[in-house]
This record gives C-alpha cells, sequence and structure tokens, in this order.
C-alpha cells in the first residue's frame, strides 16, 4: 500500500522565495537577472536559455559560496515533523523543484526524501559556475513529473502540496492538492497557512 506525496520545496518546505532570486541578491547581479526574467515571462526566450543566462552571471563564483547559501537556509516550522509523519504512513516523497538542486539535494538528504527533482548549476574542475544548467524542472514539467512518478508507484493515493503558478500542473495530477500561503490565482483543493494545517489535512484523509 503505498502513497505519494510532492512537495513544492521553496515557500513550502524552506524559507526560501527563490534560489535563482536569493543568489542574484547575494552575489549583485539582481538588476540583470530582472531583465532575463522579463525576457522569459513575454516569450522572447526559453527556460533553458533564461536559466543559462542566469547562471552565467555568476561565473566567477564557486560551489563553497553557493553552497553557504544553500545551507543557510532554514526550514519551514513543521517541515521536518510532517515529513516524519508521512514516512510512518507509507508515504513516497518527492520534491518537485524549479529552484536549484544545491538546496533540494540538502533538504531531501536531510529529511529523508524519496524523490528530489531540481535544476543544477554545472561546474568546472575548480569549483566555479560554468554558466550551464541541467534544466530538470521548467515551469511547465512539475505535472509530467509527478505523472511518472504515478505510472512507476502506482500509488492509493497522490497529494501534491505547493504556493507558486508553476505547482498548477502538478496539482492538476494529483487527488488531493493543498496550496499553502498561495501566490494570487493559485488555487487547491485545500488552503492552509502552514505546514501544521497540511498535516491535519493529511490525517484527516488517513482516517
Amino acid at each position: 500500500m503505498v502513497r505519494l506525496i510532492a512537495f513544492d520545496l521553496e515557500g513550502t518546505l524552506v524559507k526560501s522565495i527563490s534560489s535563482w532570486v536569493e543568489l542574484h541578491k547575494r552575489f549583485g547581479t539582481w538588476e540583470k537577472g530582472m531583465e532575463y526574467a522579463e525576457r522569459f515571462f513575454s516569450g522572447e526566450i526559453g527556460y533553458v536559455e533564461w536559466a543559462e543566462l542566469d547562471a552565467s552571471l555568476w561565473r566567477e563564483h564557486s560551489w563553497d559560496e553557493i553552497m553557504e547559501w544553500a545551507n543557510s537556509v532554514e526550514y519551514m516550522d513543521g517541515a521536518k515533523e510532517l515529513i516524519a509523519f508521512l514516512r510512518d504512513n507509507n508515504f513516497k516523497i518527492a520534491i518537485l523543484s524549479s529552484g536549484l538542486m544545491c538546496l533540494a539535494r540538502r533538504v531531501g538528504a536531510e529529511l529523508g526524501v524519496d524523490y528530489v527533482y531540481a535544476n543544477e548549476l554545472i561546474f568546472d574542475e575548480e569549483g566555479l559556475v560554468t554558466g550551464r544548467v541541467n534544466p530538470e524542472v521548467d515551469f511547465k514539467s512539475k505535472g509530467a513529473i509527478l505523472r511518472d512518478l504515478k505510472r512507476k508507484l502506482d500509488p492509493e493515493l497522490t497529494i501534491a502540496v505547493g504556493d507558486g503558478f508553476n505547482d498548477i500542473s502538478m496539482f492538476k495530477e494529483a487527488d488531493v492538492a493543498i496550496a499553502i500561503n498561495p501566490h494570487e490565482g493559485v488555487e487547491g483543493d485545500h488552503v492552509v497557512e502552514s505546514l501544521h494545517e497540511v498535516g491535519e489535512i493529511i490525517q484527516g484523509l488517513l482516517d
């Protein structure tokens, strides 16, 4: 009896708004980053080009600098308790993030998550950002990833938890969608303000 739950990461499990935005601000490249974002959302460039334009701004920065940021990101209240509860109740747990793998992998390892999907910066032999990216999760692919996991696991229940527009595609694949402090225009079967409420909803479903 397998159950499946997919989480967005930033703004859902951890107190980071966006890996990309936070590194831009950390490295002083936010002004150019906003320009690239506008080009993407206007349809001028695709997601891969957007990601690599962003990453190209950080070429002089190292793995250690990136991880210094990733290791500083704090968990949302109740995140560790919720994941432990889910593991005790036969859930396979996935993180689907359009943020960066450096953060997603750390969180996945610490929480004992089964599947981690995110976008990975590529570094050279000296540990410096190359400007290339392995773009595993774009703004539309979370639904496809969750659908593939459902085919693989054949769960009796699938839940998705997130807050943003790029979570809507996985909401559509889930039996139950939970929107946590959602952006305007983002809706789920349930709308909550905390991970404690997420746990209460799931407990109700199991009961």
